[in-house]
């Protein structure tokens, strides 16, 4: 079956390659804001790559099974999104700074040949150490956290930043591994 990954995000990309040889990728024009966020972060990240995925496979010709997923942080009731500037990003890490928050990634799987549509979510908890603000500013200025949601990315140069993570470490990157194989397996893919 035609794996199709419905994302930009070179890191879910590379991920997904631990799990699948060949797959195509096919970015999303689903409109996120369409999703309103009731204080339900499984339900609300589960929703959004449900959206992404079906809408790339309205577009598919060929049986194929199409992958969606989306990544929040949330700390206290607040989801942090990707910063929409470097004063964003300033806010969000010094937020974090010394708390623990969590990681939410829905996943969702369109079996265009079926209609079958599966969801289901990770959820990691990440605790930051202490950040002064020269170091929070440092890092802004490397560029980084500007494309992440909650303004770090853990593979990267922000990965210095955790103190503990409980949970599936590839959730934080952005695709959890673990909970998508179970997924696959569920519907009956082995890849």
């Amino acid at each position: 079956m035609n794996v199709v990954l419905a994302s930009a995000s070179a890191r879910r990309q590379e991920l997904l390659k631990r799990l699948v040889e060949n797959y195509q990728v096919l970015v999303s024009d689903f409109d996120e804001s369409s999703i309103q966020f009731n204080n339900d972060c499984p339900g609300y990240v589960m929703e959004l790559a449900c959206g992404k995925a079906l809408n790339v496979a309205e577009g598919l010709k060929t049986a194929s099974l199409v992958i969606g997923c989306d990544t929040i942080v949330a700390y206290e009731g607040t989801v942090l999104g990707k910063p929409q500037d470097h004063e964003d990003a300033f806010f969000m890490l010094k937020m974090l700074s010394g708390k623990k928050h969590q990681v939410y990634s829905g996943i969702a799987l369109v079996n265009t040949s079926n209609g079958q549509v599966r969801t289901d979510f990770a959820m990691t908890e990440v605790k930051f150490d202490q950040l002064s603000d020269e170091e929070i500013r440092r890092y802004i200025a490397s560029g980084e956290p500007m494309d992440k949601a909650g303004a770090y990315g853990i593979q990267g140069h922000g990965g210095v930043f955790v103190e503990e993570i409980h949970g599936c470490y590839y959730n934080v990157v952005g695709l959890p591994l673990n909970k998508l194989n179970k997924m696959l397996k569920g519907i009956g893919v082995n890849l």
